[in-house]
């Protein structure tokens, strides 16, 4: 779809101006092509973010108590201030908010994915799941935190987001002390700064505490003090490997919500016999790295890892017994040496939709910078 056509296609959804053809056309097009869908998210949340800060009687009326409350505290006045801050940082940014608005579904059709080995040993045919988040994104998420900033100025502070360089998955493996298990490749894409944002847009700081290039794990501790403790893990680790033609399920952050898929344990090992993984029968994307891949019963058998570059449907995920191994290296350290996991399987028995209510809430967004 060219790129006028898919700014129209999207404001026409968006707007419920389609007629029922095209609606069902549009939303085929969206289930067969993730690049798409994530495309028109994006967009949906651009253009709903842009109504939402152009309702000019709101944001006057605002303004007009911003301005109040700093000449009332001292820190403006009208003898020394021209046009009001918030007024004149609005009418830098809303023409960049509505190219980013109109453009962010395009540019994200054509988001590049370099992406380092995952060992220490090239493997070329052998693709990383983590998504490089593009320049525009994090363009457009720097006027959103202004934005929002100058929205929240007579209300509360606004924590802002991270403008991320990197989006990848992990999971929650000890909810008492706050310890996600992830990839040993998301964590070295991380120079600077690391987060750990749950699905609900809420980002919290986060440690990388252990790392193991060679079996490709990487395990985190949140240390942000917002952080509410969540409850027991509903899942449980398994101690054994998945069987050959077991049904398994992943939830993990190809765009900015949680994705779940399914598929099967197609062979026993991995990529050249590599006994670290297994291989599955699924369909994968970036952002998915550090998946969890469950069972039927609610039990974790993997991690999801990178896939096959010229094969489609070849996914490769690391075996659960290396997260056992994992945690015993980590426990030798003294800090660490509190960091506990389950082997207790609590979803056995409880359907699908039921299992991902509850588990939902422990996968996280890795992002950093």
């Amino acid at each position: 779809m060219e790129d006028s056509l898919l700014i129209d296609a999207v404001e026409r959804f968006v707007k419920g101006e389609m007629s029922a053809e095209e609606e069902i056309y549009f939303m085929d097009l969206r289930k067969n092509n993730p690049e798409l869908d994530q495309a028109v998210v994006e967009q949906i949340f651009f253009i709903n973010e842009l109504n939402k800060f152009s309702d000019r009687r709101n944001f006057r009326h605002l303004v007009h108590e911003t301005e109040a409350e700093l000449m009332k505290e001292g820190i403006v006045n009208r003898t020394t201030v021209g046009p009001s801050k918030v007024v004149t940082l609005w009418s830098k940014y809303k023409k960049t908010i509505a190219v980013a608005a109109s453009i962010a579904g395009v540019v994200s059709l054509s988001v590049g994915t370099i992406i380092s080995a995952v060992s220490t040993k090239p493997q070329p045919n052998i693709k990383p799941l983590v998504d490089k988040i593009h320049q525009q994104e994090n363009k457009t998420r720097q006027i959103e935190n202004k934005v929002n900033q100058l929205a929240a100025a007579t209300v509360e502070p606004v924590i802002p987001k991270v403008n991320a360089k990197f989006r990848a998955t992990g999971f929650m493996i000890d909810a008492n002390n706050n310890y996600i298990i992830t990839n040993a490749h998301v964590i070295q894409e991380a120079k600077n700064q690391l987060v750990v944002e749950n699905n609900k847009g809420d980002q919290f700081t986060a440690q990388s505490v252990y790392v193991n290039v060679k079996n490709d794990i990487a395990i985190l501790k949140i240390t942000d003090e917002r952080f509410i403790k969540l409850p027991s893990l509903p899942y449980s680790v398994k101690k054994s490997a998945a069987e050959l033609g077991e049904q398994v399920y992943m939830l993990g952050f190809p765009k900015q919500e949680i994705v779940y898929n399914e598929g099967y344990v197609s062979a026993r090992n991995g990529y050249k016999m590599d006994t670290i993984y297994c291989q599955l029968n699924t369909a994968a994307n970036e952002g998915t790295s550090g998946s969890p891949v469950l069972n039927k019963n609610g039990e974790l058998v993997g991690i999801v890892s990178s896939m096959e570059a010229n094969s489609d449907g070849v996914v490769f995920a690391i075996k659960s017994q290396n997260i056992f191994a994992a945690i015993d290296e980590l426990k030798k350290i003294e800090a660490h040496s509190d960091i506990k996991v389950s082997s207790q399987p609590a979803l056995k028995g409880v359907d699908r939709v039921n299992q991902i209510k509850k588990v939902q809430d422990y996968v996280f967004m890795i992002k950093g910078n």
